[in-house]
């Protein structure tokens, strides 16, 4: 049976995920575009969605909502708990199962998904022979014409957040940096929480190359935030519904630009089978 770190599962176990797409502008860009990004690709409902990774279940309480069969695993206990109690919340649109697993070894049966969202589990794995078994899983379990959606972090998105925060001057911090840039392995030698845990960040051509390894038919490959995260006055834009509206076209316009990619925090790889 696989299981995460104990170090990345306390990590998740003593910071509040539940509130992180909803609590902060930059969460909420991310959850808007996620959730943009992954309509554009899903079956129509009622299909079979397993949400891997699907941590405290924002995702899958939304499509849920939509009319879909929404099956979550994650690692966490923690999450588990809170998915059921949001599940709980919306009694007339329930996630199908909620269950503690690893996106490594699913419990569910060849070809019996329509569709499969890793937006946590791949940046979690730290060798690339552990990532592509969790892509192949999602592989195994998808029916053919299904789609997989894989979120990645961007290899430069500790350094871009560096500039935004003005962390420069935390020689801690700029170590942390330093090895991102490096060799990608994110590690977190503190027990400070701020510096997040140990996580793999892709080069966005990376994240493509691995899914079309796994057997996918290579679709695209996203900006989730695109470089609008980047920037101060991107806080007082998304509070205004008019110029929210323009953020998000924006973004949205140049989601697939190469030379654009690497400065999106997350990002997006979908693949067919």
């Amino acid at each position: 049976m696989y299981q995460l770190s104990e170090k990345i599962l306390s990590f998740y176990r003593q910071t509040q995920e539940a509130n992180r797409l909803t609590t902060n502008t930059k969460g909420q860009l991310e959850f808007v575009r996620t959730q943009e990004i992954i309509t554009r690709y899903l079956p129509a409902p009622p299909a079979v969605i397993l949400d891997i990774g699907g941590g405290s279940g924002p995702y899958a309480c939304w499509l849920a909502k939509a009319g879909y069969e929404v099956h979550l695993v994650d690692p966490v206990d923690l999450h588990i708990k809170q998915a059921k109690e949001a599940s709980d919340q919306q009694p007339e649109h329930p996630i199908a199962s909620v269950s503690l697993g690893d996106a490594r070894q699913l419990r569910f049966s060849a070809e019996s998904a329509d569709a499969v969202i890793l937006l946590g589990p791949i940046y979690h794995l730290i060798d690339k022979t552990e990532r592509l078994l969790a892509l192949n899983e999602a592989y195994r379990v998808l029916r053919n014409g299904g789609v997989m959606v894989a979120a990645g972090i961007s290899r430069f998105a500790s350094m871009l957040d560096s500039f935004f925060e003005d962390r420069f001057r935390n020689s801690v911090h700029m170590d942390i940096v330093q090895s991102d840039l490096e060799t990608g392995y994110h590690r977190n030698l503190t027990e400070n929480l701020k510096y997040f845990t140990d996580a793999y960040l892709h080069r966005p051509e990376e994240l493509g190359s691995e899914v079309i390894e796994a057997g996918f038919q290579y679709q695209a490959t996203l900006a989730v935030e695109g470089p609008a995260w980047l920037f101060e006055a991107f806080k007082s834009y998304w509070t205004d519904p008019d110029l929210r509206s323009v953020v998000l076209d924006l973004v949205r316009k140049v989601e697939a630009e190469p030379s654009l990619l690497g400065m999106s925090a997350h990002i997006l790889a979908i693949g067919t089978k």
